[in-house]
């Protein structure tokens, strides 16, 4: 039967010249494509024209992989070779503050934020703050935190390096240690929005459904030795810790953990700054040995 009805496709199909197949395929999306390039041999073959995944690229994709051709001599046999790629291998731009990605289901823009892009208070001082290299992260330095009563960190990009009308989500990078310490109970406020524009804001846990055992056990670090005595406190009274419900932390495929910190919809020729933000100012405890590698804005994806 299936080969019955794939030369019927043949039949019906194989009459259109390949040039209109491949118009067709361009005005649909990357995975639309791929799907259409098994109806029959002619989708197939207009599926690989390189005018079907130029329509796929960015408009402005020869600016951002330019210094990456250099690197690797250009050498991309076709403009599909070139957009899986850009899926499959983060691309690290801006000086190595942002890197960059295309998804592969709708070939929209990606981009992760370095910890060095970010806007962290006292960020620059090494009694609160210090910048490591850890071998898993995809940028050179990577912030850790020591010791702060004021968490607070900030990210900005322009909504013109985004693809428009889009759905994008915002997600905070990061890893708990075994030290790990001070975000058990109290709440970190979240907001994503159009900078100098009044945003909404939600709570989320950093530590919520990770590793009881280690709250129920923990283990202090010689240099957190007094710190209850400047006003840390391991639970804060009429503070409950929400194990489960939704608003932790989730473990990424490379390891690291994400916080979602807010949704925002870039409708097309809308001008300004996106910013995403983190802050926990309120509970005046001290908290620390947090790391975090950056933030990564990407595309809603509706589940079909």
């Amino acid at each position: 039967m299936r080969n019955r009805l794939s030369k019927m496709d043949e039949n019906v199909f194989g009459s259109l010249p390949e040039g209109f197949i491949a118009n067709a395929l361009s005005l649909t999306s990357p995975r639309d494509a791929c799907r259409l390039s098994l109806v029959c041999s002619v989708f197939r073959s207009a599926a690989e024209w390189d005018a079907v995944w130029e329509s796929f690229l960015p408009s402005d994709y020869q600016k951002i992989v330019a210094a990456e051709e250099e690197e690797d001599g250009g050498d991309f046999s076709s403009k599909k070779q070139l957009f899986l790629r850009l899926c499959d291998r983060p691309l690290i731009i801006d000086g190595g503050n942002k890197s960059f990605w295309l998804e592969k289901r709708s070939g929209k823009k990606c981009y992760m934020l370095a910890a060095r892009d970010l806007s962290i208070v006292w960020g620059d001082t090494p009694r609160y703050w210090r910048w490591i290299s850890m071998p898993d992260s995809r940028f050179t330095e990577v912030a850790e935190l020591i010791s702060v009563c004021w968490f607070e960190v900030h990210g900005r990009i322009s909504t013109s390096m985004l693809s428009p009308d889009t759905a994008y989500l915002a997600f905070i990078v990061f890893k708990s240690t075994s030290e790990t310490y001070g975000f058990e109970y109290q709440p970190a406020e979240v907001s994503v929005g159009i900078s100098g524009l009044k945003t909404q804001t939600r709570t989320v846990f950093l530590e919520a459904g990770l590793d009881q055992r280690r709250r129920q056990h923990p283990v202090v670090p010689r240099h957190r030795i007094g710190m209850f005595h400047r006003g840390h406190r391991a639970n804060p009274i009429g503070l409950i810790n929400p194990n489960s419900n939704g608003n932790g932390p989730k473990e990424r495929e490379d390891g690291w953990l994400e916080i979602e910190l807010g949704e925002y919809f870039i409708k097309k020729g809308e001008l300004g700054e996106l910013e995403m933000s983190m802050t926990e100012v309120k509970g005046g405890n001290w908290k620390g040995a947090l790391v975090i590698q950056g933030i990564e804005i990407r595309p809603k994806i509706c589940k079909t």
